[in-house]
């Protein structure tokens, strides 16, 4: 029987990386063994002996024991490929691979272009003058809001982070100042155009620049959305996977644009979150530079991206570099929730529900 190959994944803790690891294990192959790692002693995924072999706790990324303590973890295990998920660690290892070089293989992009993208200041600015760019303004927090040059209402946010940080719409002067208040932490806001349509999520996997892997969903509504006053959680609990190519072209254009303004080319797996404007047309509001928490809902329906992005990487010869965008029967669906695995379905099955009022 041929040795497996060892795989670090970071961010142990987090929906994220449990749903890729999932959509590997539920795929059939054999060829991949994991080993966990997380700051955070809590990280359930540190205790899941059924998806890992070995599991570490670490110092966090911006600690300078945190590459001693990586290496030493690679070096034991001879791990030949890193999954990293937690944004903040995408950032430190792509600083790293150009700083000193990495001590294992792993799949991002040069760092300057990696960190400038998830900052929603920088992504708008640099793609301002695209059609897929809604009008926005920043400010940071305590900026007096009549001064702001946005109509209400609008939709407002953090400058960075993730899982909908910061965000509300703001129908008055009186609510954007309260809402400031609220969130000291939140050293920039990014204000945009509201856009009430439907919220979608664009996967695309680039290696050296291309677009080699596609898929699409709705995100409909969010696991525990009644805790956050935006309903959004950034977990996704009711989605539907859509066929649209529309997004991927807009998807590959903004990427592509982006990395171009670095010189840059992209490597590694992206998800361009779009929200309809009121005629129906997607605009950006975000990209990041990694995988989402509902990886393991599309590999179910037969989209498993985690599969192509080890396969493509450790499997290359026997991977098709062809470009694929994965397409699903009209009318799957998936629900999620906390501590279950995902459910994918036809949305006709739904009990006693009007798919329209979702």
């Amino acid at each position: 029987m041929a040795k497996k190959i060892n795989i670090l994944v970071t961010g142990v803790g987090g929906p994220t990386p449990r749903s890729f690891v999932r959509s590997i294990l539920d795929s059939g192959t054999d060829s991949y063994c994991f080993i966990g790692v997380d700051a955070n002693p809590l990280a359930i995924g540190l205790y899941d002996k059924s998806s890992y072999e070995h599991t570490y706790l670490v110092p966090r990324a911006d600690d300078e024991r945190y590459w001693l303590e990586i290496s030493k973890i690679i070096d034991h295990h001879q791990i030949q490929f890193a999954v990293v998920l937690p944004e903040v660690e995408v950032v430190a290892w792509s600083k790293r691979k150009d700083l000193e070089g990495l001590p294992c293989k792993t799949f991002i992009s040069s760092s300057q272009p990696t960190e400038a993208i998830i900052d929603k200041k920088k992504l708008h600015e640099i793609l301002m003058n695209k059609p897929y760019i809604p009008r926005y303004c920043t400010f940071l927090n305590g900026f007096k809001s009549r001064d702001l040059t946005l109509d209400y209402p609008f939709w407002v946010r953090g400058t960075v982070g993730s899982s909908g940080l910061g965000s509300l719409k703001i129908t008055s002067e009186k609510e954007l100042e309260e809402w400031m208040q609220i969130n000291p932490l939140i050293e920039e806001f990014i204000a945009s155009e509201f856009l009430p349509g439907r919220n979608l999520a664009c996967k695309v996997i680039y290696m050296d620049g291309k677009i080699i892997r596609s898929a699409c969903a709705e995100r409909v509504t969010y696991i525990m959305s009644k805790v956050a006053p935006s309903g959004i959680t950034g977990n996704t609990a009711f989605g539907r996977m859509i066929n649209d190519t529309q997004l991927v072209n807009i998807a590959d254009d903004a990427i592509s644009s982006f990395f171009n303004h670095y010189q840059s080319k992209a490597n590694g797996i992206f998800t361009v979150d779009f929200k309809e404007d009121a005629q129906g047309n997607p605009m950006i509001t975000e990209i990041n530079v990694r995988f989402v928490a509902f990886i393991s809902s599309l590999a179910q329906a037969g989209a498993n991206l985690p599969l192509d992005y080890l396969e493509m990487n450790l499997n290359p010869d026997n991977f098709s570099h062809v470009y694929k965008h994965y397409e699903f029967p009209k009318g799957t669906i998936f629900l999620r929730d906390v501590d279950e695995k995902p459910v994918v379905m036809n949305e006709k099955d739904l009990l006693n529900m009007d798919p329209h009022h979702a």
